[in-house]
């Protein structure tokens, strides 16, 4: 659990890409996260046969066995939602804000207190996904108005729980465009 821990809070500090946001372009800001891509991937690289200070103490601390690239497509889901939903950079904060931070209460909770796993998925639990749309909803509140942070929440979690794929590429985009969606019909 305490590697789990160091993992989320390292999730969590991507809120610098919320504050650069606002004292840059959607376009750097979409340069900068493809260049940290790059970086991280070359920094893995190098890992694998040399100890590179702090980047290998980080790695080895917060490195889940079965996957080394989260990191990767964490950044590709943020750039994917900064390019498509650019247009409101309302609704990419909050988006980007959810998974940083429902994304880690999910794992945080459901790995500590989760006891009742979802219909269809065996390795999601109630617990997980309801603090999911909770601490997804508070935050998305800081950059939205209720309805539209609800439903970037809700969908968020729903797609956190049920993604064939790695959660941290469909859930901003996701949440996005369940917000815009929202925004859009009112």
């Amino acid at each position: 659990m305490k590697k789990e821990l160091w993992r989320q809070l390292v999730h969590a500090s991507g809120v610098f890409i919320v504050v650069l946001g606002f004292f840059i372009t959607p376009e750097l800001l979409i340069l900068l996260c493809i260049g940290l891509v790059v970086l991280a991937e070359i920094l893995f690289q190098l890992d694998k046969s040399h100890h590179i200070p702090l980047f290998s103490r980080i790695l080895t601390t917060c490195k889940r066995k079965d996957d080394e690239r989260g990191f990767i497509y964490f950044f590709i889901g943020i750039t994917l939602t900064i390019y498509l939903f650019k247009f409101n950079m309302n609704v990419v904060n909050a988006a980007i804000l959810i998974l940083l931070f429902g994304d880690s209460a999910s794992t945080l909770i459901g790995k500590r207190f989760g006891r009742h796993k979802l219909p269809f998925q065996n390795e999601k639990t109630f617990e997980g996904s309801l603090s999911f749309l909770l601490v997804g909803f508070a935050v998305a509140l800081t950059q939205l108005p209720m309805l539209p942070a609800i439903s970037g929440a809700f969908f968020g979690a729903i797609t956190e729980a049920y993604s064939p794929v790695d959660d941290n590429i469909p859930v901003p985009i996701v949440s996005a465009l369940a917000m815009s969606l929202i925004i859009y019909m009112l």
